[in-house]
């Protein structure tokens, strides 16, 4: 009876813990992550107290850093939700980035090229077309993953290239404006512009666009009919196939969903932060987004609360290095830091 008992207890013991991983190993590597940080910043020369209690208070304490912090967040939310959304059907979508600037070139044109139009239409008008561009450069890796079975990492990670040379060369060629010192193209429509949200600072409307596609995105993947497919086909496409999911159709319409939302992604850079399509879109968002999608363990809150810390930190990082001393490289370390602390304790949980 006694040994029956123990075993019960032990039981839930052992569910409570796998309940809590989830939750806890995240937070153990972003802390384990900041406690080799801060020998990092010892190495440097520099006080890790100063150098954290100036990253953190003037990226998420002061009225502009947080308005950075929230300009920064918002392609890294986009792009981090594309790759979740490919993760929960067994997709790796390494291509954020090239649909980044995909959604980008599509949001210019239509900025560009319709004038006229009220801001209600033309600023939908806009981000529809931003999502479409980086649709269709998802949907084309998985196409091919889908009918020719052709590796979906690879696929994505060469047409992030494509696209960034496509960008390139259209900001220096056809869509260069007049006289420019360096390449980007003309100013988009005022009606297609992205309204601030945080007078006098970066912050725009794409925050709150983002913040509404992670719970349309939540209410897809957990209360709908198409996110049990989704699950389904993460978990075992051969049962999924048996239970007549169109695998295939699938795997096409995630990555397409994710390349679509990496489209925003470029598209609020435009319409909310440069207006205008610069040879440079993303600083490496959709790398970052990979990133954060691991980190957040296939939880979308676990992708808003993880892209705010590493908007975070890219947004502290410039203070950090005028007040404290602290090279800029110290914060991309942290990030990298980061993956490779959830990658061990995924791991640990594994075995």
């Amino acid at each position: 009876m006694r040994l029956r008992i123990g075993n019960h207890r032990l039981n839930i013991a052992m569910n409570h813990t796998k309940l809590l991983l989830p939750i806890l190993s995240p937070l153990i590597a972003i802390a384990s992550a900041l406690l080799v940080g801060a020998i990092l910043i010892l190495l440097a020369g520099a006080n890790p107290i100063a150098a954290y209690t100036a990253l953190f208070q003037e990226s998420l304490s002061t009225y502009f850093g947080f308005g950075n912090t929230l300009t920064k967040m918002t392609p890294l939310l986009f792009t981090s939700l594309g790759v979740l959304v490919a993760l929960r059907a067994g997709q790796f979508n390494i291509g954020g980035e090239g649909q980044i600037y995909l959604g980008a070139l599509g949001s210019t044109l239509i900025g560009l090229y319709l004038q006229g139009l009220p801001a209600l239409i033309h600023v939908p008008l806009a981000l529809l077309a931003g999502f479409f561009f980086g649709a269709i450069w998802g949907w084309i890796p998985g196409y091919l993953k889908a009918v020719r079975g052709v590796n979906e990492v690879i696929t994505t990670l060469l047409l992030n290239y494509i696209a960034i040379n496509l960008v390139s060369y259209l900001v220096q060629n056809p869509l260069k404006a007049p006289a420019a010192p360096s390449p980007y193209s003309p100013l988009i429509a005022k009606s297609a512009q992205l309204p601030i949200i945080l007078p006098q600072s970066l912050a725009h409307a794409g925050i709150l666009l983002a913040l509404i596609a992670a719970g349309i995105l939540w209410v897809l993947l957990v209360r709908s009919p198409l996110g049990y497919q989704i699950s389904a086909v993460g978990f075992n496409s051969i049962a999924a196939r048996y239970a007549g999911i169109s695998v295939e159709r699938t795997i096409m319409l995630v990555m397409a969903l994710a390349g679509g939302l990496a489209g925003l992604a470029g598209a609020s850079e435009v319409m909310g932060l440069k207006y205008r399509l610069f040879e440079q879109v993303s600083p490496g968002y959709g790398f970052d987004a990979i990133a954060i999608a691991f980190l957040s363990r296939g939880s979308v809150f676990g992708v808003v609360l993880t892209s705010l810390f590493f908007a975070a930190l890219r947004s502290g990082a410039n203070v950090m290095q005028r007040s404290a001393g602290v090279p800029i490289t110290v914060v991309y370390a942290i990030q990298g830091l980061t993956v490779l602390f959830i990658a061990i304790a995924l791991a640990f949980e594994r075995k």
